[in-house]
């Protein structure tokens, strides 16, 4: 279940963000100021956990240093961790703008 992690509008009263975990119904932050900072974070727990809990650690291959790599749109950006969900590896692509996606590593080429 990629994406069992959201970013929504803090329920809080305030003007920030919150991470929303999908299979429990619950935050697990919110009064997050950036919105960029907030899609970090649930891509963070997206890397650490799948809809059944703890992610296996043979699913999941950190790039260290991060990998500067060139999406299937000819975007470039940086490539840190890849997971593996529902049989396919998918990168997590860190653009220009800091924003942070998940990829299908077929999609994705080193510079």
């Amino acid at each position: 279940m990629l994406g069992r992690f959201t970013v929504r509008p803090s329920d809080d009263g305030s003007e920030g963000f919150g991470v929303w975990d999908g299979a429990v119904n619950g935050w697990r932050a919110i009064g997050i100021d950036d919105e960029t900072e907030a899609y970090l974070m649930a891509s963070e727990l997206d890397v650490q956990y799948d809809a059944h809990g703890p992610r296996p650690a043979d699913a999941v291959r950190k790039v260290d240093p991060a990998q500067a790599v060139q999406r299937a749109e000819w975007t470039t950006g940086e490539l840190d961790v890849w997971i593996r969900d529902n049989g396919e590896w998918l990168g997590r692509f860190r653009g220009k703008d800091g924003r942070v996606t998940w990829i299908p590593g077929s999609e994705l080429r080193p510079l």
